[in-house]
């Protein structure tokens, strides 16, 4: 089942971007991963917004697959780089629907 990243990034010191922007890509594409989206143009239309400076959407194969490029060491510089330089939210959530009540997504 796949499964989404949603990486809500607050930079704060940018000198970690340019190897993160070149370099990361490839890691998540060796777990099966596929950028849906990687933004600054994050617009909030409701509620009280986040003060985010990149949006990153990214798809991967499944759970398991997330974990392996989190843990893989060649992620691992890069995330202790982006770990210093920003305030980051890595959330992952499934393609189910918790209400059961759209008919083209798994019950959640």
């Amino acid at each position: 089942m796949p499964v989404y990243v949603i990486a809500d990034v607050k930079v704060t010191n940018d000198a970690w971007l340019p190897a993160y922007a070149t370099e990361v890509h490839d890691i998540v594409h060796k777990h099966g991963g596929k950028y849906l989206a990687r933004s600054a143009n994050v617009k909030t239309v409701e509620g009280v917004p986040l003060d985010t400076t990149i949006v990153a959407l990214v798809e991967f194969p499944s759970m398991q697959a997330v974990e392996a490029f989190a843990g893989d060491p060649a992620y691992a510089p890069h995330a202790t780089a982006r770990q210093a330089g920003s305030i980051s939210r890595f959330h992952v959530l499934d393609d189910t629907d918790a209400a059961g009540t759209i008919p083209y997504l798994p019950k959640g």
